[in-house]
């Protein structure tokens, strides 16, 4: 007697495949039943698939309701569908991610060649999100409200759209701006059960951003980034304040050289702390506020761009250090470099720079964190060489590392040879197997040296290497 598996622990399977869209697209054509339960995670958030806006849209464009389709043609907007007839499976009652931006986006893209004014193009626009509100299986989870691709997008006010309260009012997590007053006054009434927000600061700052903070009753991440030319947060902190408690991630992004970030101090239960400051005088003066400060849950700290004085960063360390599990600092001094490894015996997970001749450093580093499973470092020009660096790396890292990436920073090839890399590889054997990625300007001298990449094949092909990736500059 056939058995197969029921539709729940197919849901669960395909679950695990999410990145995998090619073979979910298989199991679209396997059944009826396959189909249905791999359209759940197909669908969830369609908008990062990259390059399939045509089939997505198109898809789109049949799921709209009679109405809808007749308004489009009366406009004299016509665009190919895969069918004539409205699909058997209702894919948009799955989507769980809604992005206006990137339907804009999508819109512009597929219809750049056609003869459509910017009126229509925001009529397409409205229609789709109208679909998206009315009658719906099950309510969004994720929205992503900051647009701008088209100048009208500002304009689409969907939450008065018919069951857009309904579809509204379990969201979770939210990007918007901060102009919008509108928007954000009606999502504060709506929605209160946000955990993730994100809030991007333009030369307008709506009273709406307080109050839709303010609202908030379950918030645990929290977003502020403030665009080049866009206002700071000063007048919302005494909103902050009131979600001390229950916050555990903050994400600060800011161009202004008098940027305030004591508030932070009232977060005591954060377990994850990025900032992102382009002023270097900004975090050198402002940081010094948190350096006596104690975090007990902090996890994770990262410094994405300046970073504050040496002597300061080590004393907020020496508080908050030995708990920490994952550190991304983005300048070089020896002296922090070498405190981390007395103070931050428990990491995980290491971003850190280090001269050529600071080889010692590293070795005390790997010595002392013997938690580490992640590492990413400088090679070439004045930093780290490959061979010495992949020499000590095999000695005295963790037995638990299983993930390096090396960030090439001049324009220069690689100066690795094939038998130093064999070499590294032969004294990788008996430990897990290592997730392997090269990034910079300059990797395509890694992947162009034929004996390199044979080597790396060949490892693979054994299971010392689990993954190899080459990355640009900006993927991550």
């Amino acid at each position: 007697m056939s058995r197969q598996l029921n539709y729940d622990c197919l849901r669960k399977i395909f679950k695990y495949l999410e990145e995998d869209q090619n073979t979910l697209h298989s199991c679209l054509l396997v059944n009826h039943l396959w189909c249905e339960a791999s359209v759940v995670t197909l669908w969830r958030d369609i908008w990062r698939y990259k390059y399939k806006d045509y089939q997505i849209f198109s898809t789109l464009i049949a799921c709209l309701p009679n109405k809808s389709k007749n308004l489009l043609y009366k406009n004299k907007i016509f665009i190919t569908t895969p069918t004539y007839k409205p699909p058997l499976i209702n894919y948009v009652s799955y989507c769980k991610v809604l992005s206006i931006c990137k339907i804009d986006r999508m819109i512009e893209r597929v219809l750049e060649n056609q003869q459509i004014t910017n009126s229509n193009k925001y009529l397409l626009s409205n229609e789709i999100l109208k679909m998206f509100m009315m009658n719906q299986i099950s309510s969004l989870k994720s929205l992503d409200y900051y647009s701008g691709y088209l100048k009208k997008a500002r304009d689409v006010h969907f939450t008065d759209f018919p069951g857009a309260k309904e579809y509204l009012m379990n969201l979770s997590e939210l990007y918007c701006s901060s102009d919008n007053s509108k928007f954000l006054y009606k999502m504060s009434e709506i929605c209160q059960r946000i955990q993730t927000l994100a809030i991007t600061f333009k030369d307008v700052i709506s009273n709406g951003v307080a109050k839709l903070i303010s609202s908030q009753k379950n918030l645990k991440h929290l977003r502020l980034v403030q665009t080049f030319d866009g206002m700071c947060w000063t007048e919302i902190i005494p909103s902050l304040k009131i979600q001390s408690i229950e916050l555990t991630k903050l994400y600060l992004s800011s161009y202004s050289v008098n940027v305030p970030i004591s508030f932070i101090i009232n977060f005591k239960n954060l377990q994850e702390l990025v900032l992102s400051f382009k002023s270097e005088r900004a975090f050198l003066d402002n940081f010094d506020q948190l350096k006596q400060v104690t975090f007990p849950q902090l996890k994770v700290l990262k410094f994405l761009d300046e970073c504050p004085k040496v002597e300061t960063l080590i004393e907020f360390l020496e508080i908050n250090g030995k708990n920490l599990e994952e550190l991304y600092v983005t300048n070089n001094d020896n002296l922090l470099n070498l405190a981390i490894a007395g103070l931050c015996p428990n990491l995980k997970s290491l971003y850190a720079i280090f001269k050529d001749d600071e080889i010692e450093t590293l070795k005390v580093i790997l010595s002392s964190c013997q938690h580490l499973e992640s590492i990413r470092v400088w090679c070439d020009g004045e930093y780290l060489n490959e061979k010495d660096f992949l020499g000590i790396l095999a000695k005295y890292s963790s037995k638990n590392l299983y993930e390096l990436r090396i960030y090439y920073v001049f324009d220069g090839p690689s100066e690795i040879f094939p038998e130093e890399l064999e070499e590294f590889f032969i004294n990788w054997r008996n430990r897990i197997p290592l997730s392997f990625i090269v990034k910079g300007s300059c990797v395509n001298s890694f992947e162009n040296k034929k004996e390199n990449m044979e080597i790396i094949e060949k490892y693979k092909r054994l299971g010392i290497i689990k993954k190899f990736g080459i990355e640009k500059l900006g993927e991550e």
